[in-house]
Order: C-alpha cells, then sequence, then structure tokens
C-alpha cells in the first residue's frame, strides 16, 4: 500500500508510522499552501508542556498559492530560536547529544523554500535512523485516489484533524504535564533513539 502524504517540518510521529508501515511513500506538493497547519509547524515538549515551532513564511497577495511556491521568511532569526528551544526541551533526554551533531546544520543555514526546507528535515531524520524513505512526488494534485492501492493521508498534516492515539513512550517532562502524544518525530527520536523504528512498526494505524 501506498501513503500519501504532504511532506511536514519535521513531521508528526503519525507521518512516520504511516511512512514506515507503507511499501512507499507519496509526497502531495500540488497543494495550496494553508495556514496553520503543520506544512510550516511542529510540536515539541518543552519544560511548559506542549510548544509550538513556526517557520516565518512570506505570503503572496494571490488568493490560493501553491506550498511548493512558498518562500520562507528569514528576516527573524527563526532557525536559532527553533534550535535553543530544541536544547531547553531535550538537553537532558537520553539521545539528545548523540543526534545533536546531526540536526545543529539544519538550523545554521538558510532555505529559501519551505519544502525544501521540509524534505531536508525528513532526510535528517532518516540519517538519524540509518534508514533512508524513499519518496516520489505528485505531478498534478490528486482529488481522488484509488482505495485499494493508495492510503491517503494528507488529512494528518492539519493537527486538528489528526486523531492518531499512540503507545506511550518515556518523556523527559512527564512527570511535570504527563504524556503527550503525536508530537514532532524529533520528540521520539530524542527519547527513543534507535528504538525509535521499532516503536512506529508496531504502532496502531
Amino acid at each position: 500500500m501506498q501513503a500519501l502524504l504532504h511532506p511536514s517540518y519535521f513531521p508528526s510521529i503519525s507521518h512516520y508510522v504511516a511512512m514506515e508501515q507503507a511499501d512507499s511513500v507519496l509526497f502531495e506538493i500540488e497543494d495550496n499552501f494553508q495556514k496553520q497547519t503543520n506544512r510550516n509547524r511542529a510540536y515539541i515538549y518543552s519544560p511548559n508542556g506542549i510548544q509550538l515551532l513556526n517557520i516565518p513564511v512570506k505570503h503572496s497577495k494571490e488568493a490560493h498559492q501553491k506550498t511548493k511556491d512558498i518562500i520562507v521568511d528569514n528576516t527573524s532569526d527563526w532557525q536559532k530560536q527553533h534550535f535553543k528551544s530544541l536544547e531547553t526541551a531535550y538537553r537532558s533526554s537520553p539521545f539528545f547529544e548523540f543526534f545533536e551533531d546531526d540536526i545543529r546544520p539544519f538550523y545554521e543555514k538558510e532555505h529559501k523554500y519551505l519544502l525544501d526546507l521540509n524534505y531536508e528535515s525528513i532526510d535528517i531524520v532518516s540519517n538519524c535512523l540509518r534508514k533512508r524513505i524513499e519518496y516520489k512526488t505528485t505531478s498534478e494534485y490528486l482529488q481522488e485516489v484509488n482505495p485499494n492501492t493508495t492510503l491517503d493521508c494528507r488529512h494528518l498534516i492539519d493537527g486538528k484533524k489528526d486523531k492518531s492515539a499512540f503507545k506511550r513512550y518515556m518523556q523527559v517532562f512527564e512527570d511535570k504535564h504527563g504524556f503527550i502524544n503525536n508530537l514532532s518525530v524529533l520528540d521520539l527520536l530524542f527519547n527513543e533513539g534507535k528504538f525509535t523504528i521499532d516503536y512506529l512498526k508496531e504502532q496502531q494505524f
């Protein structure tokens, strides 16, 4: 079965469960950009609970702008802020230091296009897990898919529509705020390390 997804910024665990359990991955890149979705957002577990990492983007006057044409707004130092937030959240996690050198360079350069940034964030996680996710991309927007061959997971890009619930794993600040479900895959990676792939394979989706 093929999984159809939107590429996002250090995607949610639900995205990775779909990608890991699918036979192949197809990324939808012909969609129109929608605000307040995970196209340019990720959620992590901070000392104060759930924290949003938002990538600022430049908005066009056009009513509809394709996601693949979205340009990152680098006038603010969002990269430094995001990495500092990750350090604050995960410095004491079991595997942050193990993966820190893989992730830090991502935040030390500028990306022009959001789509390229999202691709690179996915590639970084693949490198950390030593397991590359091979994917293809759409050449036109897919209004409908064949349910016998393709699992349409595009709704997962909207956190409000993503009702996925997964098995608990240890989180750094769980004693303060309890287990927080379906954060960015970075939360799983920093807490579970090499066991991340096993976890993704075991989840019901």
